[in-house]
């Protein structure tokens, strides 16, 4: 099994389930018992403020909350890009990871960027090798600028593009294709 830890799972046009038709997943852990992840572009109407405000003062102001997946939805997540690697406690990537519990004040001064999530998603042991297999989802090297775009509906497109063809003909593939 190769991990799919730090990459990013882009949906393929066939994926149909809507909780992950065109997303964007980060893979923050992946091996032998399963996989997670946060989905980096649904964005919600809630503010971080309104929803947490524990976290607001990481966030620009009136940044919205996203939808990180359907696994645990009341539960807070917290990405971040800090000063330099190592300074998250669950790296996933370059200086980008997972801060977890009370972030304290030494800590806060060193994100640069953040992001707040409600739910995660996930998969059981094989469930994401076997949804690879089944050619549900494309893989991609992700950028701190991906995981904390200003522009998150649009980063499956922009990411498929980017990725050349045959992807960037399925990036303009409609969300719901019997409106074609």
């Amino acid at each position: 099994m190769q991990s799919l830890k730090g990459q990013l799972l882009i949906s393929a046009g066939g994926l149909y389930d809507p909780n992950f038709r065109h997303t964007v997943v980060l893979i923050g852990e992946h091996d032998t018992v399963g996989a997670v992840g946060v989905v980096l572009n649904r964005p919600m109407d809630t503010t971080v403020a309104e929803a947490v405000p524990t976290l607001a003062d990481l966030v620009e102001p009136g940044a919205p909350l996203f939808e990180g997946g359907p696994v645990e939805p009341d539960q807070a997540v917290l990405l971040a890009e800090m000063a330099s690697p190592g300074q998250v406690d669950i790296p996933v990537f370059g200086s980008v990871g997972f801060l977890t519990g009370d972030v304290p004040a030494d800590a806060r001064e060193l994100v640069r960027r953040a992001r707040v999530f409600v739910g995660h998603a996930g998969w059981g042991p094989g469930q994401l090798e076997a949804e690879m297999a089944a050619d549900s989802w494309i893989t991609e090297e992700p950028t701190a600028d991906d995981a904390f775009t200003p522009s998150p509906d649009g980063l499956w497109r922009r990411i498929l593009e980017r990725k050349g063809p045959p992807y960037s003909t399925m990036a303009r593939i409609p969300f719901d294709p019997s409106m074609n």
